[in-house]
Protein backbone atom coordinates (compact mmCIF):
# COMPACT_ATOMS: atom_id res chain seq x y z
CA UNK A 1 0.00 0.00 0.00
CA UNK A 2 2.66 2.29 0.90
CA UNK A 3 4.46 1.43 -2.86
CA UNK A 4 1.06 2.62 -4.45
CA UNK A 5 1.08 5.62 -2.62
CA UNK A 6 4.05 6.80 -3.15
CA UNK A 7 3.97 6.07 -7.45
CA UNK A 8 0.68 8.56 -6.76
CA UNK A 9 2.33 11.06 -5.14
CA UNK A 10 5.27 10.73 -8.16
CA UNK A 11 2.64 10.81 -10.81
CA UNK A 12 0.98 13.95 -9.02
CA UNK A 13 4.16 15.56 -9.15
CA UNK A 14 5.22 14.53 -12.48
CA UNK A 15 1.48 15.93 -13.84
CA UNK A 16 1.88 19.41 -12.20
CA UNK A 17 5.77 20.36 -13.26
CA UNK A 18 4.60 19.06 -17.03
CA UNK A 19 2.14 21.10 -17.11
CA UNK A 20 3.62 24.21 -15.43
CA UNK A 21 7.01 23.25 -17.86
CA UNK A 22 5.08 24.10 -20.74
CA UNK A 23 3.65 27.17 -19.32
CA UNK A 24 4.84 29.98 -21.03
CA UNK A 25 6.57 32.92 -18.89
CA UNK A 26 4.55 36.17 -18.85
CA UNK A 27 0.86 36.60 -17.03
CA UNK A 28 -0.36 37.77 -20.84
CA UNK A 29 0.84 34.56 -22.95
CA UNK A 30 -0.73 32.22 -19.56
CA UNK A 31 -3.55 34.12 -20.73
CA UNK A 32 -3.31 33.75 -24.36
CA UNK A 33 -2.57 30.29 -23.98
CA UNK A 34 -5.64 29.39 -22.51
CA UNK A 35 -8.09 31.61 -24.35
CA UNK A 36 -6.46 29.37 -27.83
CA UNK A 37 -7.51 25.84 -25.37
CA UNK A 38 -10.41 27.52 -24.82
CA UNK A 39 -11.27 28.54 -28.85
CA UNK A 40 -9.77 24.60 -29.70
CA UNK A 41 -12.00 22.73 -27.49
CA UNK A 42 -14.83 24.78 -28.37
CA UNK A 43 -14.32 24.01 -32.03
CA UNK A 44 -14.04 20.28 -30.93
CA UNK A 45 -17.05 19.99 -29.25
CA UNK A 46 -19.09 22.29 -32.06
CA UNK A 47 -17.81 19.50 -34.68
CA UNK A 48 -19.23 16.84 -32.49
CA UNK A 49 -22.45 18.05 -31.20
CA UNK A 50 -23.34 20.94 -33.59
CA UNK A 51 -26.60 22.18 -31.32
CA UNK A 52 -24.27 23.11 -28.60
CA UNK A 53 -23.10 26.27 -30.38
CA UNK A 54 -26.27 27.48 -29.67
CA UNK A 55 -26.67 26.44 -26.21
CA UNK A 56 -22.85 28.08 -25.13
CA UNK A 57 -24.33 31.44 -27.22
CA UNK A 58 -26.99 31.98 -25.48
CA UNK A 59 -26.47 30.62 -21.91
CA UNK A 60 -25.33 33.56 -19.17
CA UNK A 61 -21.75 31.56 -19.11
CA UNK A 62 -19.44 28.82 -19.95
CA UNK A 63 -16.62 27.40 -18.74
CA UNK A 64 -13.97 25.69 -20.53
CA UNK A 65 -10.88 23.75 -19.01
CA UNK A 66 -7.88 21.52 -19.90
CA UNK A 67 -7.08 18.83 -17.42
CA UNK A 68 -4.96 15.63 -16.99
CA UNK A 69 -6.01 12.46 -14.67
CA UNK A 70 -4.18 9.41 -13.16
CA UNK A 71 -5.62 7.08 -11.92
CA UNK A 72 -3.69 4.16 -10.45
CA UNK A 73 -5.51 1.29 -9.14
CA UNK A 74 -7.26 2.81 -6.00
CA UNK A 75 -6.70 6.72 -6.57
CA UNK A 76 -7.41 9.33 -9.08
CA UNK A 77 -5.27 12.55 -9.02
CA UNK A 78 -5.24 15.34 -11.44
CA UNK A 79 -5.03 19.28 -12.36
CA UNK A 80 -5.81 21.62 -15.25
CA UNK A 81 -6.66 25.46 -16.03
CA UNK A 82 -9.16 27.13 -17.78
CA UNK A 83 -11.60 30.33 -18.14
CA UNK A 84 -15.25 30.98 -17.14
CA UNK A 85 -16.84 33.24 -19.72
CA UNK A 86 -19.53 35.92 -18.73
CA UNK A 87 -21.63 36.04 -22.36
CA UNK A 88 -23.35 39.09 -20.86
CA UNK A 89 -20.60 40.93 -19.69
CA UNK A 90 -17.52 39.66 -22.00
CA UNK A 91 -15.65 39.19 -18.99
CA UNK A 92 -13.09 36.20 -18.27
CA UNK A 93 -12.40 34.50 -14.64
CA UNK A 94 -9.13 32.31 -15.10
CA UNK A 95 -9.16 29.46 -13.22
CA UNK A 96 -7.09 26.50 -11.78
CA UNK A 97 -8.19 22.85 -11.15
CA UNK A 98 -7.38 19.85 -9.12
CA UNK A 99 -9.01 16.79 -8.17
CA UNK A 100 -8.50 13.68 -6.16
CA UNK A 101 -10.46 10.73 -6.27
CA UNK A 102 -11.09 7.08 -4.80
CA UNK A 103 -12.54 4.02 -6.94
CA UNK A 104 -11.38 1.02 -9.38
CA UNK A 105 -9.13 2.00 -12.80
CA UNK A 106 -5.91 2.40 -14.23
CA UNK A 107 -4.41 4.93 -17.04
CA UNK A 108 -3.79 8.56 -17.62
CA UNK A 109 -5.82 10.70 -19.94
CA UNK A 110 -5.45 14.27 -20.97
CA UNK A 111 -8.91 15.67 -21.71
CA UNK A 112 -10.59 18.87 -21.81
CA UNK A 113 -14.17 19.76 -19.93
CA UNK A 114 -16.89 22.41 -21.29
CA UNK A 115 -19.56 23.60 -18.61
CA UNK A 116 -22.40 25.58 -19.63
CA UNK A 117 -24.03 27.62 -16.98
CA UNK A 118 -27.72 27.84 -17.67
CA UNK A 119 -27.94 31.12 -14.86
CA UNK A 120 -26.18 33.65 -13.49
CA UNK A 121 -26.27 32.25 -10.36
CA UNK A 122 -24.94 29.17 -10.99
CA UNK A 123 -22.01 30.69 -13.08
CA UNK A 124 -21.23 33.28 -9.95
CA UNK A 125 -21.76 30.36 -7.41
CA UNK A 126 -18.88 28.21 -9.62
CA UNK A 127 -16.70 30.96 -9.19
CA UNK A 128 -17.17 31.65 -5.56
CA UNK A 129 -17.04 28.14 -4.50
CA UNK A 130 -15.49 26.30 -7.06
CA UNK A 131 -16.02 22.69 -5.52
CA UNK A 132 -17.78 19.24 -7.57
CA UNK A 133 -18.38 16.05 -5.96
CA UNK A 134 -19.51 13.14 -7.97
CA UNK A 135 -18.78 9.68 -9.69
CA UNK A 136 -17.00 9.29 -12.89
CA UNK A 137 -17.07 6.40 -15.15
CA UNK A 138 -15.35 6.39 -18.43
CA UNK A 139 -13.26 4.14 -21.16
CA UNK A 140 -10.66 5.94 -23.04
CA UNK A 141 -7.61 4.44 -25.50
CA UNK A 142 -7.13 7.64 -27.77
CA UNK A 143 -4.29 9.64 -29.27
CA UNK A 144 -5.06 12.80 -30.77
CA UNK A 145 -7.85 11.75 -33.71
CA UNK A 146 -6.93 7.55 -33.19
CA UNK A 147 -8.77 5.37 -31.25
CA UNK A 148 -12.44 6.62 -29.13
CA UNK A 149 -13.29 7.30 -25.70
CA UNK A 150 -16.69 7.16 -24.12
CA UNK A 151 -17.87 9.72 -21.67
CA UNK A 152 -21.12 11.40 -20.50
CA UNK A 153 -22.79 14.38 -20.48
CA UNK A 154 -24.03 15.71 -17.73
CA UNK A 155 -26.59 18.19 -16.17
CA UNK A 156 -26.07 19.36 -12.41
CA UNK A 157 -27.05 22.49 -9.99
CA UNK A 158 -28.10 24.03 -13.56
CA UNK A 159 -25.02 23.38 -15.10
CA UNK A 160 -24.48 20.92 -18.13
CA UNK A 161 -20.91 19.34 -18.63
CA UNK A 162 -19.36 18.11 -21.49
CA UNK A 163 -16.17 16.09 -21.37
CA UNK A 164 -13.89 15.49 -24.31
CA UNK A 165 -10.71 13.63 -24.19
CA UNK A 166 -7.69 14.69 -26.27
CA UNK A 167 -5.29 11.63 -25.06
CA UNK A 168 -5.06 9.06 -22.86
CA UNK A 169 -5.61 4.98 -22.03
CA UNK A 170 -7.72 4.81 -18.95
CA UNK A 171 -10.42 2.48 -17.86
CA UNK A 172 -11.55 3.61 -14.36
CA UNK A 173 -14.86 3.91 -12.47
CA UNK A 174 -14.10 6.79 -9.38
CA UNK A 175 -15.97 9.01 -6.89
CA UNK A 176 -14.11 12.14 -6.86
CA UNK A 177 -13.70 15.89 -5.38
CA UNK A 178 -12.83 18.41 -7.36
CA UNK A 179 -11.82 21.94 -6.88
CA UNK A 180 -11.52 25.27 -8.81
CA UNK A 181 -10.63 28.17 -7.69
CA UNK A 182 -9.93 31.91 -9.44
CA UNK A 183 -5.84 32.40 -10.15
CA UNK A 184 -5.04 35.37 -8.94
CA UNK A 185 -1.91 35.92 -11.17
CA UNK A 186 -4.32 36.09 -14.33
CA UNK A 187 -7.04 37.73 -12.93
CA UNK A 188 -4.99 41.04 -11.97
Amino acid sequence: MKQVIHVIVLLTIFLITGCMATDPSSVEEKRNTIIKMQQATLAKLYAQKPDVRQQVKSAPGYAVFDNANVNLIIASVGGGYGVVTNNRSGQKTFMNMAEAGLGLGLGAKEFNVVMVFHSPAAMNRFIEFGWAFGGNADAAAKHQHHGAAIAAEAVVDDVTIYSLTDTGIALQAVLKGTKFWVDKELNE
